[in-house]
């Protein structure tokens, strides 16, 4: 067993807990605490679960996965939306988001298509991986969903280029993406574009503008009030003056709750778990001979470091603001279970690295 993994996933679980019960603090409210804590509790027999049930057994069912979880990306519009956006099914006691869910299937499915393939060395090769990425991509923006849908990509790169597509041409249509850029903007919505601009117009200090870059200022002012050592501040209301109005606080811009009150210590220890994760990831991925279970490894890794990177960046100016969680930390329930169940999986792969092992499928000649 990598218990590597399940401790950095629960010393992640406890920072985000601890962050929650911080936000709680400030409001005078005690439910999100209670309510994570469940889901906790939910999420770590599933974590087992997925290590437990050989990751091949899934390998067939790759595509009816991803299939059924773009069927309920559909579906969303059936149901009311909520704050603007249609990205959840009631479920009664709870409400599924299947774009959590879809990351993974997506992973899932892409690992499948890849594994065994050398016609994505070739530039024609990469149309279908690139199809079956728009598809779920389009479906999330137009919920709207940026910072889901954004995610998608750098998965999709990772996987190909530890399956072995060739560099140039990845290059190539990157190139291509940045000029696409402009139509990708004309499908924005307006409150999307205002977030993209308002990265460019930042304001330090002084009272929250109205509008547009308020999410932007209120979290880098609550970042900015722990200083180095954090803030001993409690019972503040929630309209306060300080700065303490942070709207999600306690799922998008958890990382600020973490830092308003254990500083810089808080920070870095919760950025070294996560590359603690990383790293345990890439040995796992690195020490697997099958390639459905190095694809999927790989995959994995690369979707937690993206959110990581888009949730850190966005908290404090580097990134647009784009309602992305922090993985195993931010508050949510569908958010928590999918994330740990890919971890299941990744430590799966881990105790199982030589399944199905038929020469060496990512290895190629220069002519190939």
């Amino acid at each position: 067993m990598p218990w590597m993994v399940v401790v950095s996933a629960l010393l992640l679980m406890m920072a985000g807990l601890a962050g929650i019960t911080r936000g709680d603090e400030l409001i005078n409210s005690g439910s999100l605490h209670s309510r994570q804590l469940m889901w906790i509790i939910i999420a770590l027999p599933a974590m087992f679960a997925a290590a437990w049930i050989p990751y091949r057994v899934w390998k067939p069912w790759s595509y009816p996965l991803f299939l059924a979880t773009l069927l309920l990306l559909g579906l969303v519009y059936l149901f009311p939306a909520k704050n603007g956006a249609h990205r959840w099914i009631p479920l009664g006691i709870a409400d599924m988001q299947p774009s959590e869910l879809a990351k993974l299937t997506y992973i899932m499915a892409l690992s499948h298509y890849l594994m065994y393939r050398s016609n994505y060395r070739r530039l024609t090769g990469l149309v279908v991986p690139f199809a079956l990425t728009l598809v779920p991509v389009v479906l999330i923006l137009r919920e709207p969903d940026l910072g889901t849908s954004l995610l998608f990509f750098p998965v999709l790169y990772g996987m190909l280029f530890a399956a072995g597509a060739r560099v140039k041409h990845l290059v190539a249509v990157a190139m291509l993406g940045v000029i696409a850029m402009p139509v990708l903007w004309t499908q924005m919505s307006a409150e999307q574009k205002s977030r993209v601009t308002t990265l460019f117009n930042q304001q330090d200090g002084g009272p929250a503008p109205r509008g547009d870059g308020y999410h932007l200022h209120q979290s880098k002012q609550v970042l900015a009030l722990g200083g180095v050592w954090g803030s001993d501040v409690t019972g503040m209301p929630i309209d306060d003056p300080l700065a303490y109005h942070l709207p999600a606080a306690q799922t998008d811009f958890i990382f600020c709750l973490i830092g308003e009150r254990w500083g810089l210590p808080g920070t870095i220890g919760v950025l070294l778990v996560f590359l603690v994760l990383f790293a345990r990831g890439l040995m796992i991925a690195a020490g697997t001979q099958e390639p459905f279970g190095r694809l999927l490894a790989v995959g994995i890794v690369t979707l937690f470091a993206s959110q990581l990177i888009i949730n850190t960046g966005m908290t404090v100016g580097l990134m647009p603001i784009t309602g992305l969680t922090l993985p195993l930390v931010s508050y949510g329930g569908s958010s928590l279970v999918t994330m740990c169940i890919a971890l299941g999986l990744l430590m799966n792969v881990g105790l199982r690295p030589g399944y199905e092992i038929t020469g060496e499928p990512f290895r190629f000649r220069d002519g190939e």
